[in-house]
This record gives C-alpha cells, sequence and structure tokens, in this order.
C-alpha cells in the first residue's frame, strides 16, 4: 500500500539493531514475551540500562504524569488508533515530514506555477496567472503576436468590406435584391472574421498550451521552443476544432429541422414553438457534448495523440467531473469576458471621440461606415485584451486537464520524477 515513492509504510517496523531511541518498541509491553532487559553480571555494560528494575504489573502500565528524572528524556505517549500517532519513520526527515507523527500529509511538491496534487478552482485560476508572471516574456510574446496578426486581418476587412455593406443596408433607396445581397455578403464577412480569429485564438492555445505545461514543472521555455514543440500538432489541432464546429452545428441544425419543415408546410404557430424548442434542445445537447470534449485539445497537444483518440481521452477525464469541469470553464469565460470588456470599452469611446459618432449610429441604426480611425484604436484594445485572455483561456484549460489526470490517474507522481522532486525516483524515458 506504499504507492508513494518516499514514504515509508506505517506498519514497518524498526530494523534489528535499531537504537532504543529512534523508535518506540515493536509492540506493547504488557504482552507476553515482551518483558525487557535489565542489567546483569557478565552482560555489556548500558545494555537495557533505560529500562527501571521495578516495572508495574502486566495489563496495568500507563503512561507516568510525574516530572522526568533529571538528565532522562521524556518516555513518547502511549499509541492510539491511526496513522497519526506514530513516531515519524526514518527517512521522514526534514522532508515531507508529518510533523512528529502527528501533524497532517506532508505538503505536495510544487516545482512550478501549481502544487502537485488536485486542484481546487481558486490554484487553477492563480496557476494561469503565475504563467503569466513567471513567463511574461514568453507568454506575452505569443499572444501579442497573434492577436495583432489577426486583428490587422479583421480591421482591413471590416474597413474594404463591411463599410459597403453597411452603406447599403442604410441606405433608404435600396431594392430588395440588393438589400438582400448586402446582407449575404455582410453574413460572409463576419463569417471570415469569425474563422480568422479561430485561427488565430487555435494558434495561442497551441502555443500556451506547451508553455503552461513546462511552467508546471517549472522549466523555461522560449517562443521557439514552444512552438518547434507544438509544430507537429498544430494541423491536428484545426482539425479537432473543425470537427467540434460540425458536430455542433449539425445537431442544432437537426433540432431546428422539424419545426422548419412544419412551418414550411403550414403549421404558422406550433411550427414556430416547434422550432424554438428543437433549437434550445439542441443547444443543451451541444452544450452538454462541448463540455465532455473541451479536454481533448490539452490532450492532443500534450499526449501527442491523434483527433479521435483525444476526443475519447477527454471524455474519459470528465466522466463524473461533468458540473465541475463545466463551472470552472465558464468562470474562466466569464473572467476572460470582463477582463477584455474592460480593457476594450474604453477604447471604442475613445475612439468614437476621435472619429464622430460611430459608436451611437451603430446603436440607433442611422450610422453609416466606420472610420479609419475608429477601426484602428478599437482594434488597439482589441489586441491588448487578447493579450490578456489568450493566456487566461488557454492556462485553465491545461491546468483542468493537468488536475482531472492527476485525479484520476496519479499524474502528480509523474510529473513530479519529471522536476526532478527529491523521493520521486528519477526521470525515465516516456514519463
Amino acid at each position: 500500500m506504499n504507492d508513494t515513492p518516499g514514504w515509508a509504510s506505517p506498519g514497518s517496523a524498526p530494523s534489528d539493531g535499531q537504537e532504543p531511541g529512534k523508535s518506540g518498541p515493536d509492540r506493547p509491553a504488557d504482552r507476553p514475551g515482551s518483558e525487557q532487559p535489565a542489567d546483569r553480571p557478565g552482560q555489556p555494560q548500558g545494555h537495557g540500562s533505560k529500562w527501571s528494575k521495578e516495572q508495574p504489573p502486566p495489563a496495568q502500565w500507563s503512561a507516568p504524569t510525574g516530572a522526568p528524572a533529571p538528565g532522562q528524556a521524556p518516555p513518547p505517549p502511549p499509541p492510539g488508533p491511526g496513522w497519526g500517532n506514530r513516531p515519524p519513520a526514518a527517512g521522514y526527515g526534514g522532508h515531507g515530514s508529518w510533523g512528529g507523527g502527528w501533524g497532517g500529509p506532508p505538503p505536495a511538491a510544487k516545482p512550478g506555477v501549481i502544487p502537485l496534487r488536485p486542484l481546487g478552482v481558486g490554484e487553477i485560476l492563480d496557476g494561469a496567472v503565475s504563467t503569466m508572471r513567471a513567463y511574461w516574456r514568453t507568454v506575452l510574446g505569443i499572444a501579442l503576436t497573434v492577436a495583432v496578426l489577426t486583428e490587422v486581418v479583421v480591421v482591413l476587412l471590416q474597413g474594404f468590406f463591411l463599410n459597403d455593406t453597411f452603406d447599403t443596408i442604410n441606405d433608404p433607396n435600396v431594392t430588395f435584391d440588393e438589400l438582400m445581397r448586402a446582407m449575404g455578403d455582410t453574413m460572409i464577412s463576419y463569417g471570415v472574421l469569425s474563422l480568422i480569429s479561430l485561427i488565430g485564438t487555435v494558434i495561442a492555445t497551441a502555443l500556451l498550451t506547451t508553455v503552461t505545461s513546462r511552467a508546471v514543472l517549472g522549466r523555461p521555455v522560449t517562443t521557439g521552443e514552444a512552438w518547434r514543440d507544438a509544430r507537429p500538432q498544430v494541423g491536428k489541432l484545426f482539425g479537432l476544432i473543425f470537427l467540434l464546429l460540425l458536430i455542433a452545428f449539425g445537431i442544432v441544425a437537426v433540432g431546428v429541422l422539424p419545426g422548419i419543415l412544419v412551418t414550411v408546410a403550414g403549421g404558422g404557430g406550433a411550427g414556430a414553438a416547434l422550432t424554438v424548442l428543437g433549437g434550445l434542445g439542441a443547444v443543451v445537447v451541444s452544450l452538454w457534448l462541448m463540455i465532455r470534449f473541451s479536454l481533448a485539445s490539452p490532450a492532443l497537444m500534450l499526449e501527442k495523440q491523434g483527433i479521435v483518440k483525444s476526443m475519447s481521452r477527454s471524455v474519459k477525464l470528465v466522466r463524473g467531473s461533468w458540473w465541475r469541469v463545466f463551472g470552472i470553464q465558464l468562470l474562466a469565460m466569464v473572467i476572460a469576458s470582463i477582463v477584455a470588456s474592460i480593457i476594450a470599452i474604453p477604447f471604442a469611446f475613445l475612439a468614437d471621440a476621435f472619429s464622430g459618432d460611430s459608436v451611437s449610429g451603430l446603436l440607433d441604426g442611422t450610422g453609416g461606415s466606420l472610420s479609419w480611425t475608429f477601426l484602428i484604436i478599437s482594434g488597439i484594445g482589441s489586441v491588448i485584451g487578447s493579450m490578456i485572455t489568450f493566456p487566461i483561456s488557454a492556462g485553465v484549460t491545461v491546468l483542468l486537464y493537468i488536475d482531472q489526470r492527476i485525479r484520476r490517474e496519479a499524474l502528480d507522481l509523474e510529473l513530479a520524477r519529471a522536476a526532478g522532486v527529491q523521493g520521486y525516483g528519477t526521470d525515465t524515458p516516456g514519463s
């Protein structure tokens, strides 16, 4: 039952020849065969000298209550049930001690940003933030590069394409065909913008996953090292994200299809109600599946798994902890959204002050195209917000994955050995 390296078994007996002061007797003195030796003629001097010549009757021994004799150490208290009352086993001294045998378990090793044991919600969030602080050059460098590249493309698309569609939609003399064409172009443009943002998020997540995994071990990592480690899996990560989106859209389409068919067939209100109910049910099922697959990304990146295998690994890790995983992911998303809004809103009003009434025009529907000044200033705010939200989102997901593996697979032992923590053995290939 001694599964943890470096921890002595609570049932181990003292070795032969051990000094009497190192550990208590192996069995109580009131049991048969436990008579204590006394000094006799012919014995070496000092043999049994610590035992009094006058012993209490059997089965009536009790701990002395008086003060010990001068120069004599006080005797240990009588043993009690449980591990906490055992004297500390040999080898505990100074490393992982149980406080002399009466304290709690030894503190978990912490070679990096988290302790190597099951984590609480606060420790997961703190680990993500600690990774940003400890590796700020690498983390902020990756987040800034990805955010700038994606935001430049977004601003260019908004300035050259979305502005024209806004002008057409807000034109009072527009024809029906022109209006439908402009709305179609707007949907396509927003789809392209979402795809670009998704690409940036996937690349940032892939790189930051590697950084966070090194931060857990307390090992430094550069941007180049993170890219070399993540590059073989980036293509698979895109495939995983695309497959998950396809599954979600497919479920929603199947959920609303019956209501749409009833509505087309002349069902009217019944068809609309069926569409709403089917859509709500599809959203619930999609959310349930997405949480079950939410740890597939770190499993794919860190275990070098394929797409399907990483999804099955995520299902296995989340099983029985769905609500916990959902709550932590939701909390991280809310925190990231609040931080991004705190940063982006002032930049939006600053852009409005420099460029005119762009914000108010968009809100009341009377505004036209967005000026380049507005797009650039608001884009700067988006870049700064992404620098903060990318590491938080990726860090929480990776640490949640590590926490689930610690709880289910004792990954903390592997991590401790990989980090070179004393008492856990040496690192083995492939660990």
